[in-house]
């Protein structure tokens, strides 16, 4: 996949996205208050923000993974979470029981740690724009989620619309141009690229629906998981550099997410004994 651009990749997502997604019962969105809100050009600019959020998203990690950034991926998704998290805190005003400051303070340091010392090891002392571009990138278009008022398949349905006709014509101009890679390199690669319509679209809507019925904090933190997972694809298979300062970072923010679950299930625990004491 790698002749294939990164761009048109990123088409080709919203397209598929677009034409493979259910549709809405009786071929319009369901209830007074999604009916209203399509009609509301303040809601619609927002689903316009989002839609540009995930694409820029999309675009900068199809990029990064192919031209050998992996890790540095994983560390923008390690530094999204923490954002969730001061989102909900600061502008949902979403309360953290005085437990969870601390995993929160340790995985900010080892996303800092992992920072600087990325910074130290890069050229010419450049910042790692492209884990801060993911990160931002995604922490404000979960934001956006949150307070959105379709559901996840409405809102997920209006976004790749939106940007569905400038995909649609990317991928004409690329036809024209002869530098177009769909059914140009074989049934393998429009496999992948319809396929990669698919999955995408299932983690966004359960992101989308799981960002509506949880606190934002709590989608912060599961987002590690995600990182980790990049981050042990990029060095054991792909065997990217991971030196002693990188394993010092992610480990504080491993040991921070442990202490997190362990807080969480002792206090989940704790609320059925309360119940009863009540």
């Amino acid at each position: 996949m790698d002749y294939v651009q990164e761009f048109a990749r990123v088409s080709w997502l919203k397209r598929w996205n677009y034409e493979r997604r259910p549709s809405a019962p009786n071929g319009h969105f369901g209830g007074n208050r999604e009916y209203r809100a399509i009609y509301s050009f303040r809601k619609r600019f927002a689903y316009l923000v989002a839609a540009l959020l995930v694409s820029v998203n999309w675009l900068t990690y199809i990029w990064a993974v192919n031209a050998g950034f992996i890790v540095e991926t994983s560390l923008g998704y390690y530094i999204n979470p923490l954002l969730s998290v001061l989102m909900g805190v600061i502008f949902l005003r979403e309360r953290l029981r005085p437990m969870q400051w601390l995993p929160i303070g340790m995985a900010a340091t080892g996303v800092l740690y992992l920072t600087f010392a990325y910074r130290v090891g890069a050229a010419h002392g450049a910042l790692p724009w492209i884990a801060l571009t993911l990160a931002f990138s995604f922490g404000l278009y979960g934001l956006i989620k949150k307070v959105a008022p379709l559901n996840s398949l409405h809102g997920l349905t209006l976004e790749t619309g939106i940007l569905f006709l400038p995909a649609l014509g990317y991928l004409l101009y690329a036809e024209a141009a002869r530098t177009a890679a769909f059914l140009h390199t074989g049934a393998g690669s429009a496999l992948l690229l319809i396929g990669a319509g698919a999955v995408t679209t299932v983690p966004l809507l359960l992101f989308a629906s799981a960002a509506q019925r949880i606190p934002l904090s709590l989608v912060g933190i599961l987002q590690y998981i995600a990182p980790t997972l990049q981050f042990l694809l990029g060095v054991l298979v792909y065997h990217e550099p991971f030196d002693q300062a990188h394993f010092i970072g992610f480990s504080i923010v491993w040991a921070a997410l442990i202490i997190f679950g362990v807080e969480g299930f002792l206090a989940r625990r704790a609320q059925p004994v309360a119940a009863i004491a009540d």
